[in-house]
């Protein structure tokens, strides 16, 4: 019925009240990698701006902010959590409990790419995740080997 992509923030899904405007307003900013990668599937649309606003409703995909994930129960979504290597464990335990009948949930991240103080990829809430579900049925691991965005992210990654 829906699809929900939220991430943390920069200030690990503390607060964004210091944004003008609506939650999807306030999460505009943050979730630019969804509004990225639809930019590319509708490039060459006639009207690119109308295309995405038409899928965006028509999917009815929902920018929403982890902070107001508490107390939800989320029924007949897909919810997907992008970033979700800078999450904790108790974090994506916040969101997962937040799942109902028919929803299915997609964390997405890479280890690689912690920002996070207070995370390392052993520490990180997604390889909890990924060990804590391993024998769930219907859960799956993927693993994406290489960059594809760049040359230069590529780099950056090795190197840096």
């Amino acid at each position: 019925e829906k699809i929900i992509v939220t991430r943390n923030t920069p200030e690990i899904a503390e607060s964004i009240g210091y944004l003008p405007g609506t939650e999807e307003e306030k999460m505009a900013p943050w979730l630019a990698a969804i509004t990225d990668s639809l930019e590319v599937l509708h490039k060459h649309d006639e009207s690119m701006e109308s295309s995405m606003n038409y899928i965006m409703n028509k999917a009815n995909i929902q920018l929403k902010s982890l902070n107001f994930m508490r107390g939800r129960s989320i029924q007949n979504a897909i919810v997907i959590l992008d970033e979700s290597q800078n999450l904790t464990a108790s974090q994506l335990k916040t969101i997962i409990t937040r799942c109902g009948t028919g929803t299915k949930i997609i964390c997405s991240g890479n280890l690689a790419q912690i920002d996070s103080y207070y995370l390392t990829a052993v520490t990180s809430g997604l390889t909890y995740i990924v060990e804590r579900f391993k024998d769930y049925p219907g859960s799956a691991t993927v693993n994406l080997n290489g960059v594809v965005r760049s040359n230069l992210a590529q780099y950056a990654e090795e190197n840096l």
